[in-house]
Formats: structure tokens, sequence, C-alpha cells
């Protein structure tokens, strides 16, 4: 018996190919012969002709070959390395179109993963940034080194191929001109640069950070050892080309991992954090704090949640995944009590100290996991109104989602960065709430990536 799902197309195949939506990594997507093709680069609307380049046994994935009809809304992307990088998927769209593809992405993965009709469902708009250019306050360039020169950039896309970059077209001006100075410092001083391949050399990352509000510049150099030659050179380099950094800091990681930190950091001079503002809260982010990388939209995607929470100064709150504390402190004037939770003891630590700096009394937070902490709670008649959560990209965890039903608070706000697991989340939770209103909100501009806020009441 044939196997209905066996793939009817061949490596290299060229093939004619409609475009009907965008998939969840901004590719586009089509249907040849029954089969799903994914395609990066290709807009909806568009007629191409694409080369198959992976045939797996439910998909494939192929490259455009030519655009036989294009899309009104494609536009020439601004950024010169923007195919090879594969850090933005969307520079290629026109941004008015970025935010509706963005909405219909969500709507994707409710249709896919919940029997909810959508059309009965209140998604919003998604809210967008007047400039949607320039804004992460944070860069991570991996470093190397052709014929003398200090590059510093990304790895290309599934590739171990360095791309460097002069300019990032979303990054930061501030970030961008600090990863240039130090760049040539290092090639200055001919500090030993880390080679990936032959595993030899110091210097392996630059992250520079920016507090937008303060305009103070944090530089972190990622090296493989706690020896970095040259130390005091660099320093007074650093300090004298760019005044506005207020701490240079050294990482140490020496592992053969992905991972960008080590465990051990080093304060090389100035303080060890620097200051940033969102609204009126304050924050000091040392180099491992994290810190949502664009500051403007927090403020818009945290509004939101205060708004879908609706507090009237009498509710018992519970801040889930509260990492440094911002969105229970966000809300916290509104509130009679907040609890917030997270697995790691250092970001538990700093939102006390958050809380205690805004002399904010009526907030703890304790290190564990929600789906632990949350039943000890309960054990002792602590029952909250209102929940929010903002779990990482894979979700809710299971045992959370059931203590959230056993304990039924009356209202859940929901702040997803990832909408295939939102919508998995939303299904189960649907027997016991009701979806009041999805809100996307686009965090990340010229990327595929969107966040969403959405509001869930108890039913009655």
């Amino acid at each position: 018996m044939k196997n209905e799902s066996s793939i009817k197309i061949k490596d290299k195949q060229t093939f004619p190919l409609t475009i009907k939506r965008l998939g969840i990594n901004g590719e586009g997507v089509g249907y040849f012969k029954k089969q799903v093709v994914f395609v990066p680069g290709a807009l909806p609307g568009e007629e191409v002709v694409v080369e198959a380049t992976k045939v797996h046994p439910k998909f494939a994935e192929a490259k455009i070959k030519n655009i036989r009809k294009e899309s009104p809304f494609r536009v020439q992307p601004p950024c010169p390395v923007y195919e090879e990088c594969g850090g933005c998927q969307l520079q290629h769209l026109r941004y008015d179109q970025q935010l509706k593809e963005k909405r219909d992405i969500v709507i994707q993965a409710l249709e896919r993963h919940t029997k909810i009709p959508v059309d009965t469902l209140d998604i919003r708009e998604t809210i967008g940034m007047e400039d949607p250019w320039n804004y992460r306050n944070k860069s991570q360039f991996q470093v190397g080194k052709k014929d003398e020169k200090v590059l510093a950039g990304l790895y290309g896309l599934n590739s171990h191929k360095l791309i460097h970059i002069d300019h990032c077209a979303v990054q930061h001006p501030k970030t961008t001109k600090a990863t240039g100075k130090v760049r040539k410092i290092l090639e200055k001083l001919n500090v030993p640069i880390y080679n990936e391949r032959t595993k030899k050399g110091i210097v392996r990352t630059i992250v520079t950070r920016v507090g937008v509000q303060t305009g103070e510049v944090q530089i972190v150099l990622i090296t493989t050892k706690k020896d970095l030659p040259h130390k005091e050179q660099i320093v007074q380099e650093i300090k004298k080309r760019m005044p506005e950094v207020k701490s240079i800091v050294q990482n140490i990681n020496g592992e053969k991992t992905s991972l960008i930190f080590g465990k051990e950091t080093i304060a090389l001079d100035g303080k060890e954090f620097i200051q940033e503002s969102l609204g009126d809260l304050s924050f000091e982010l040392s180099a491992r704090t994290f810190f949502q990388l664009n500051p403007e939209q927090t403020v818009k995607l945290y509004d939101e949640v205060k708004q879908a929470a609706a507090l009237t100064e009498k509710e018992k709150v519970v801040d889930a995944y509260c990492g440094v504390g911002t969105i229970g402190l966000w809300v916290a004037d509104k509130a009679a009590e907040i609890r917030g939770m997270d697995i790691i003891r250092e970001s538990i630590e700093d939102a006390k100290k958050n809380a205690a700096r805004h002399g904010i009394k009526h907030a703890q937070y304790v290190t564990g996991k929600a789906e632990d902490v949350f039943p000890r709670w309960a054990k002792e008649g602590w029952k909250p109104d209102v929940v929010i959560v903002d779990p990482p990209r894979t979700g809710l965890d299971g045992g959370l989602i059931q203590s959230l039903l056993k304990s039924a608070p009356k209202k859940i706000v929901y702040v997803s960065c990832n909408p295939s697991t939102l919508a998995k989340d939303i299904a189960v939770l649907s027997g016991k709430y009701r979806v009041e209103y999805i809100q996307p909100v686009d965090m990340f501009p010229q990327t595929a990536h969107v966040e969403t806020v959405v509001k869930l009441e108890e039913r009655l």
C-alpha cells in the first residue's frame, strides 16, 4: 500500500510554486502536489520557480530560482549582508505588511493547535514601531582574523563562516560604534584572536550593551582564559576613545560550546553594571543580566500586560518566570501583593534588589520552578487572583498548567514569545478559561518573531 505522506519531490527538482503564507520562521510556504514546501525569502502571493534543496518525509525545503510574479510588498533590504547573515528574516518585506503577517502567524498557530474557531476570537492588529530599525540594545559579535584584520560579526546561516558586520541595521548605533572601536583596539595591540577551527587564541566575542535611556555603555570581552594580553592598554584605549563606556568586563569561557558566556566574570574597569530605565523603573544591568532587547517596545508590551490584568489594588498577583521582576514591578502599584518565582537564583536576587530600590514592600520572590512553588503556596492557603506568565519559548510546564487549573485564578495574563507553544497551552487551558483577546506586539522588527499578550478569564 502506498504511503500517502511519502514525498513526491526529488532533491534538486525544479518546479513552480505559489506562496500562500509565511511560516513561523519567516519563510514562504507553498504546496506542490499537496506537499508542503518552505522557501526562505519568498513572500505570500508570489509565484516563484524553486529548486528543492532538502527533501524530508513530510515536507521539502527549496530556494528561489526566479520570481515570476512579485509581491507588491517586496522591498530592497537595506543591509548589505542580509541574505548571508540570517539574523533577520523579513527585511525584504515592507514593514506595515510584516505586522499583518505576524498576526497571521499567530492565527495559523491557533488553527493548527486548538479547536477554537479562530474567527470568533478578538485577535488585534500587531503593535509595531514608528522606526523599526536600530532598536537592539545589546550585540554579541564573534571575532575572527583575516590577513591581520580583526573581524567582528555573526556566523552565516547554517555555516561556520564569520560574516563581518560593520553596521547592523537593527542594532542601536552606540553598540555598533563600540564594537567597531574595540575591534580596532584589538587589531592595533595585536591581541590573539580565537580561531574556531584550530581552537587557539584568546578573545572570542565582543558583547556590547547600551542603556538606551541613560546612554551608558558596557563592553564585555569573552576570552578563552583569564590571562588577557595587553589588558591595561585595552582598558586605557577604550576609556580614551569612548567616555560613554561605564563598565568594562571580562568573561572567561574556555569551553567548546555555543553558549556565549562562561561562569567567571571579572570587572576590568568602572562599575560592574550600567543603568537603564523603563518608564518610572530603573535597573542595574550586569554582564549576564537578562533584559529585554527592545526597551521601546517593552514599555508597550508591559502596558498591555497591565491593561489585561486590570488590577484594582485588591488582587494577589503571581509573576511566574519572573526573571529580574520587571513585569511584577510594572503592575505593583495596582496590586495588593506580588509573588514571583524563577529558577535562576541570580535573577531572584536582582528581583529582590529591584523591588527594594523602588520601595515596593508588597513583593516577594523565591527561587524555584513555578510548578513546584505554586502547589506549596496553595497548601499554605494562599490563592492568587491574577497570574501573569512569561515563559521561555518552550511554553508553560505541564505541571504548572495543572496547578493553574487546580488553583483557578480568576484571570491569567499570558505573555508569549512563541505562537506554537502559546496555542498548545491555550488548547489545554481553554476548558476552564476563555480567551478574552490576543494582542500581538512586534518586539523584533525585520525578524519573524512575534510576542503576544493574551487575556484569559475563568469561565463561570
